[in-house]
């Protein structure tokens, strides 16, 4: 892509993000009509934009030292819903029909059923039948305005599982091209291959449900990894699903410039733990020596974390003794540093090594689980830290290789790994499903009377505009209460 279509794209972004929800309602004195070529940029930085320190505290990758951190002593309480996001993506579609742009219909269908599964995995049951049809059919894009039943999540699975498949089977080459693209230009291939690999993620979250005959798990993952000239999937690290950085203002790094990632953030010890077990060099370009050390940045010595659950008084005082390591400069010195990862394809192939240990497909377990892990650390190497023979040797280790009755943990663990800074919340939500890794909450510091949350409580919006609706939900789910430790459906 060149730089002048970038910068083209960018202000086709900047266009569309600028937008109120008020501009799409109907106005006579306000124009309605746009080409979704130029609503999509503005929804796929949204959909990518997943990298959060957020997500990081909460899964004991790092450790915050200004003040006490919600997330990282899980105390955290409500969280938003994202009928903006999904309102847009439908002004997206209707445009798509107007215009006779069918693919942008379809690429629609892939970002509504990423948004809804984000809010179902953040609460619980959530509207969507209802709320679709407001959207769509009433237009009314304000949460305010409209009161929609909340859908039992099996039932928003269904509907999910079902507009992903419409989504793949109906995207088409042969139709008016994608403009405005800044993912993957526009190449249909690609977007059949995130939309592939995404599905077989839902699935996986919904191990726990193998035996609901609804969702027919098993048979639906077959059906898509047994047959790839219909359901192609990510081949190598050049198919991720990722939004890249660029040295532009307003385009760069998250965190770039950013003073509180600059001083604040250190590596949480069990994460040190697990990467100085195997000698992975991916802890170099993670962490930083630790001031005390005296060592090189290549020596695995040199490294050591914080303890996300002790105190924040217990931490500083490590901190300033030199005894803690930072998180990389890049993080915050670099304007590009990585790509923000809405799913890679390192993910797809633990995915697939996960699901031979459960008997769901058939192929060598070891292997997915090597090429992850491989795809991983080509990721990660930033400036060439370590070399290919470095990433060989990583791979070579008989400490790496799966282990019978502990292939799961060594596939969630590598997972998590993975996804260091990076795909938002989904190492958390893989913790909470597999129970790796192990997550501390032994120290004075935590929250929640010494328990990870499985939720967040749902907004103050939904119980002042919807009641009824959002009341019944809680207490058809939850016999404590709309609290943080209530076990959704997904998790039973």
């Amino acid at each position: 892509m060149t730089r002048y279509r970038l910068l083209f794209l960018l202000l086709l972004s900047a266009f569309a993000s600028c937008k109120k929800l008020d501009d799409f309602q109907i106005n006579p004195n306000n124009p309605t009509i746009a080409d979704p070529s130029l609503l999509l940029p503005a929804i796929e930085r949204t959909a990518f934009s997943t990298i959060s320190a957020d997500a990081a505290l909460a899964s004991r990758y790092l450790v915050y030292t200004q003040s006490v951190s919600n997330s990282q002593y899980y105390g955290w309480q409500r969280s938003g819903m994202g009928y903006g996001n999904i309102s847009q993506v439908v002004k997206m579609e209707q445009e798509a029909a107007r215009t006779g742009k069918q693919n942008y219909k379809y690429i629609g269908k892939f970002f509504t059923s990423y948004f809804i599964v984000g809010m179902t995995q953040t609460f619980g049951d959530i509207p969507y039948s209802q709320m679709m049809q407001s959207i769509r059919y009433g237009n009314v894009v304000d949460t305010a305005a409209i009161r929609p039943a909340y859908d039992k999540q099996e039932d928003i699975y269904l509907g999910v599982l079902e507009q992903l498949k419409i989504a793949s089977d109906s995207l088409s080459a042969a139709e008016v091209a994608i403009n405005g693209d800044l993912v993957y230009d526009g190449n249909i291939e690609n977007w059949k291959k995130l939309i592939n690999s995404f599905t077989l993620r839902v699935l996986m979250s919904l191990s726990k449900k193998e035996g609901v005959a609804s969702l027919n798990i098993k048979q639906r993952f077959n059906d898509i990894v047994s047959n790839p000239a219909k359901y192609p999937l990510m081949e190598s690290n050049a198919d991720n699903g990722r939004l890249p950085y660029y040295d532009i203002t307003g385009n760069q790094y998250p965190y770039f410039n950013n003073n509180s990632m600059k001083t604040d953030y250190y590596l949480d010890s069990t994460f040190v733990d697990i990467l100085q077990e195997l000698k992975d060099p991916r802890l170099f370009v993670f962490g930083k020596p630790k001031p005390a050390s005296g060592l090189p940045a290549n020596d695995f010595d040199a490294y050591d974390g914080l303890r996300g659950s002790a105190a924040l008084a217990e931490n500083t005082a490590k901190r300033g003794a030199g005894e803690a390591s930072q998180i990389n400069d890049r993080y915050s010195y670099q304007a590009t540093n990585e790509p923000s990862l809405l799913m890679s394809y390192a993910e797809l192939q633990f995915i697939l090594a996960e699901a031979v240990v459960r008997g769901w497909i058939t192929g060598d377990a070891d292997t997915y689980y090597q090429n992850g892990t491989r795809a991983s650390l080509e990721f990660s190497n930033f400036n060439n830290t370590y070399s290919a023979s470095d990433i060989d040797d990583y791979l070579a280790q008989p400490g790496l290789a799966l282990q019978a009755g502990s292939e799961i943990k060594q596939i969630i663990t590598q997972k998590y790994v993975s996804m260091f800074m990076n795909t938002g919340w989904q190492p958390f939500y893989e913790q909470r499903r597999t129970g790796f890794p192990t997550f501390d909450v032994g120290g004075s510091g935590i929250l929640n009377d010494g328990m990870i949350p499985k939720r967040w409580m749902y907004p103050n919006d939904e119980f002042t505009n919807n009641r009824l609706n959002v009341e019944s939900a809680v207490k058809s789910q939850y016999p404590g209460g709309d609290d943080i430790n209530g076990v959704m459906w997904i998790l039973q």
